[in-house]
């Protein structure tokens, strides 16, 4: 095999670390065709044995309809362990550590969560579980992008407001989020965020390769980075991915 037909979900996080696997696959002097789209296309062209790398399942919950059998696709690797949280800017309500501090709350925390529309659901189940709802506490869904730019403002500002956020994400590079405790595990399962690999891929690619990608863990301050870089710094995807194979992406 000399081409690899890479899919990756239509996010520039999943881009940026779909091109740190791909800095492995052209030390193999591998060509990579990169296929995106939505989870629809994306599952027809993996049950149609179109896509040899798939970067990546988020396991075993957010993208579990990927790991079904009539996609004919196995799961390898560990590239790093997504976790949901809900956090404070760092200068903010210090008093706040735990989600179940909040009910306790004298008003300094926001009464409003702004949730970002892929992950209302969890913001609900988590509101639900500490019964913030009868403490005042309000849900506001919007498209991901203004959740995102409105995270961005209360962090600058120090505002006290709770930010939903999955980690790896743009917003947690540089350390100026706190993450609060769930005693109650309102915010649900981490994941596991696992490549693809069509069988009959595993056949046609050097066993050294397949190795190589099988240990290959990035980790969520990693993905962070290349998240940003690409978001704040105007870096593509490649050009992210060499910043962090040459230790340039991180503080050392």
């Amino acid at each position: 095999m000399t081409t690899v037909t890479l899919g990756h979900p239509d996010s520039i996080q999943h881009e940026a670390a779909a091109a740190a696997v791909v800095r492995v696959l052209e030390a193999y002097e591998l060509e990579v065709e990169y296929v995106t789209g939505s989870r629809a296309e994306l599952s027809a062209r993996m049950a149609a044995g179109g896509i040899d790398l798939f970067v990546s399942a988020w396991l075993p919950d957010v993208d579990a309809d990927w790991e079904a059998s009539t996609l004919g696709m196995e799961t390898f690797g560990l590239l790093y362990k997504p976790s949901f949280g809900w956090g404070l800017p760092v200068g903010a309500a210090g008093h706040i550590a735990s989600i179940a501090d909040l009910p306790g709350d004298d008003g300094a925390v926001g009464r409003n969560i702004v949730a970002p529309a892929s992950v209302l659901e969890r913001v609900r189940h988590c509101v639900a579980t500490y019964g913030l709802t009868e403490c005042g506490f309000t849900i506001e869904a919007r498209p991901d992008e203004e959740a995102f730019q409105h995270a961005v403002r209360a962090i600058e500002a120090d505002e006290a407001v709770i930010l939903p956020l999955w980690q790896p994400h743009f917003l947690h590079h540089g350390g100026r989020l706190r993450l609060l405790d769930d005693p109650r595990g309102g915010l649900g399962n981490d994941q596991q965020a696992r490549m693809l690999l069509r069988p009959g891929a595993r056949d046609e690619l050097d066993s050294d390769l397949l190795d190589e990608l099988d240990e290959l863990t990035l980790g969520n301050k990693v993905v962070s980075a290349l998240d940003y870089a690409m978001r704040c710094e105007g870096m593509s995807a490649d050009e992210a991915a060499e910043a962090w194979q040459r230790g340039k992406l991180l503080p050392r």
